[in-house]
């Protein structure tokens, strides 16, 4: 039946509506431990894509570069050559149907609002290697192995690179033109994209990388780049600016000599000459570059396998340039992901130290404890909690203990009407309301401050006339809000007015 083009199109919209709807219902459930949701996680991921690609199918048939779809609409219409014959196209598709179901009597009718419960169930195939343990820690023992067996890198043990591996900043720029150093960061970008891809599959990194380049570029051409400051300037770590000399301060061949045959040597060998002979032949081969093109120089004058005039010295540095631009961005996108698997780190920091101090036994056993730890309590939290007495839930979701429930009277209650009746059970539970956020909406709801003034207060005819008592004896113009009125934050410091705002502003509570 889908072997028409509208059918095709049909059945895609009822495919991208039905995995929508697949994906709202699967976010909609609560995973109880980490590894179900990072199950969870890539079967959003998995669909996500899958409705991606039916829409990209879906475009380049509404785009209908062949006409097909418009010959198929035209077609149902009934518009032949010979002229509108509605009837006819009608039967005609009528007849298709029947002969399709007398070859297919036992197909399936598809129900629109099937739902794919195996789907929700399905376990999708992460690769973590035994180190990783199911995305909780990184695994960066290849890369240590390549750090502390190079030149820019230090013989320093494992825990202690987990700390120095994403300060790339602190390695001297004379070592990062290396093509060891490049490869390093190569693999170490790479590991970190394929590791964040596996334990956060719904995070968008190529939105974040455009982003991050775009920065990029700015800083790159501002010079802000951390570890790659005065890009522009004379470097002692920039091999171009030893090798090229400007031709444009000397005009005799007795001025060039005053340089060196040194630095003649260099600045020959990084246009592809020949290095050798005098001082003064050296000056004048350099100086031959001054007026003439190296594409129209004489080979004669060209080192040996150099294959002739290569490149100029302009593209030479530009070359360099861009070759450590491009370094420089695999720092930057680095950077970037180890702030986002920042926890990650510290959390594989914390189980090197702490393997340490184990022996392959305890590690063992400790692994085990995890996961029948994970197992129980996915079962406690299925059981349903006892308790005849009715006593008040603690902060772990239990019954508190029965001789804490008399000691603190949690059996008795107190009612706020400014907190539009509200009931709070306890003593203890009613004073500690007068600082929280209800209590003082109400408040500021009634126009009344929320002082020490109102402690015990909590009928609002009270609380207006003894306003208008305060009001009277301190006179209106004598009442401070800023100063005198008290917020708390939630750890359960006092502030007035004043000093919490201005502590909120600055985003310190």
């Amino acid at each position: 039946m889908s072997s028409t083009l509208l059918e095709v199109t049909r059945a895609a919209h009822e495919d991208v509506e039905r995995l929508e709807r697949l994906i709202v219902k699967d976010l909609q459930n609560d995973p109880p431990t980490m590894k179900d949701g990072l199950y969870q996680s890539h079967r959003v991921r998995n669909n996500i894509d899958t409705i991606i690609s039916t829409t990209e199918k879906l475009v380049e048939i509404y785009e209908d570069k062949d006409n097909a779809r418009k010959d198929e609409i035209t077609a149902l219409g009934g518009q032949t050559a010979t002229g509108v014959n509605v009837f006819s196209a009608f039967y005609d598709r009528l007849k298709e149907i029947r002969e399709y179901h007398r070859k297919h009597p036992a197909a399936r009718v598809v129900d629109a609002n099937e739902e794919y419960e195996d789907l929700l169930k399905e376990e999708p195939v992460i690769e973590f290697s035994g180190e990783e343990a199911f995305g909780r820690y990184l695994d960066l023992h290849e890369l240590f192995n390549q750090y502390i067996n190079s030149k820019f890198g230090a013989k320093i043990e494992y825990s202690a690179y987990l700390d120095v591996f994403s300060q790339p900043h602190n390695i001297p720029r004379k070592l990062k033109s290396t093509r060891q150093y490049r490869e390093y960061m190569e693999n170490l970008l790479e590991y970190l994209i394929y590791f964040f891809q596996r334990t956060e599959p719904l995070q968008d990194l190529d939105r974040i990388f455009s982003k991050l380049e775009a920065e990029f570029e700015e800083q790159w051409a501002n010079d802000q780049v951390q570890g790659w400051e005065k890009q522009g300037q004379e470097n002692e770590d920039d091999p171009a600016q030893h090798t090229m000399i400007d031709l444009d301060y000397y005009s005799t061949v007795e001025e060039l000599m005053e340089v060196g045959p040194e630095k003649l040597k260099e600045a020959l060998a990084a246009l592809g000459l020949k290095t050798g002979g005098t001082v003064q032949q050296r000056a004048e081969r350099l100086l031959l570059t001054k007026h003439t093109p190296l594409e129209m120089l004489d080979k004669k004058h060209f080192a040996k396998g150099s294959h002739g005039p290569r490149q100029n010295g302009s593209t030479a540095v530009s070359q360099d340039i861009n070759s450590l631009k491009q370094i420089a961005l695999v720092e930057v996108k680095m950077k970037k992901l180890c702030d986002l698997l920042s926890k990650t780190i510290e959390q594989t920091k914390e189980n090197v130290v702490k393997k340490q101090a184990l022996t392959y036994e305890e590690m063992e056993q400790e692994r085990e404890e995890e996961e029948t730890q994970v197992d129980t309590e996915s079962d406690d939290e299925d059981q349903q909690i006892y308790n005849p007495l009715k006593l008040p839930m603690g902060w772990d979701g239990k019954p508190i203990p029965y001789w804490l429930y008399k000691l603190h009277g949690l059996g008795q209650e107190f009612k706020c009407e400014i907190c539009g009746n509200y009931s709070y059970w306890g003593r203890r539970a009613f004073e500690r309301h007068f600082k929280e956020w209800r209590h003082q909406h109400g408040m500021r709801c009634l126009g009344i401050p929320n002082t020490k003034n109102f402690n015990e207060i909590t009928n609002i005819q009270e609380a207006q006339e003894l306003w208008e008592k305060i009001r009277e004896r301190q006179g209106v113009n004598k009442w401070r809000p800023d100063l005198e009125e008290e917020y708390e934050d939630k750890e359960g410091n006092i502030y007035n007015k004043k000093t919490y705002t201005d502590l909120q502003r600055q985003g310190l509570i």
